[in-house]
C-alpha cells in the first residue's frame, strides 16, 4: 500500500469514529507544529498543517486515533497492520 492510500484509509477511519480532519495553514512561530486533536463544540477535530508531508500527516492521524476503540470496526488488513505496528492501543476519546 502506498503512503497516499494509507493516508486516505486513515482519513476514512477518522470519519468513522467521528473525528473531523481539517487541513489548515497553521501559522505558528514554531515550524515543528503540525497540528493536534481538540474538541470544538462537542466535536473532535484534528487540525493538521496543510503543508505537512504525507508521512507526517499519517503519523498525526495515527497518533490521534490511538484514543479511540476501533476493535469493532472493519479495517483492511494493511491498515490494521499499520496500526498494530505503531503500537496502537485503544484508549478513551477526548
Amino acid at each position: 500500500m502506498t503512503q497516499e492510500e494509507l493516508l486516505k484509509q486513515l482519513e476514512e477511519l477518522a470519519g468513522r469514529v467521528n473525528v473531523t480532519i481539517r487541513y489548515e495553514s497553521l501559522k505558528n512561530e514554531d515550524p515543528s507544529t503540525f497540528g493536534g486533536l481538540c474538541r470544538v463544540k462537542e466535536q473532535s477535530v484534528l487540525f493538521l498543517h496543510a503543508k505537512a508531508t504525507v508521512k507526517r500527516k499519517i503519523e498525526m492521524i495515527t497518533e490521534a486515533l490511538k484514543r479511540y476503540d476501533v476493535d469493532e470496526i472493519f479495517l483492511r488488513p494493511a491498515l490494521r497492520e499499520h496500526l498494530k505496528k505503531d503500537g496502537f492501543s485503544n484508549g478513551d476519546p477526548l
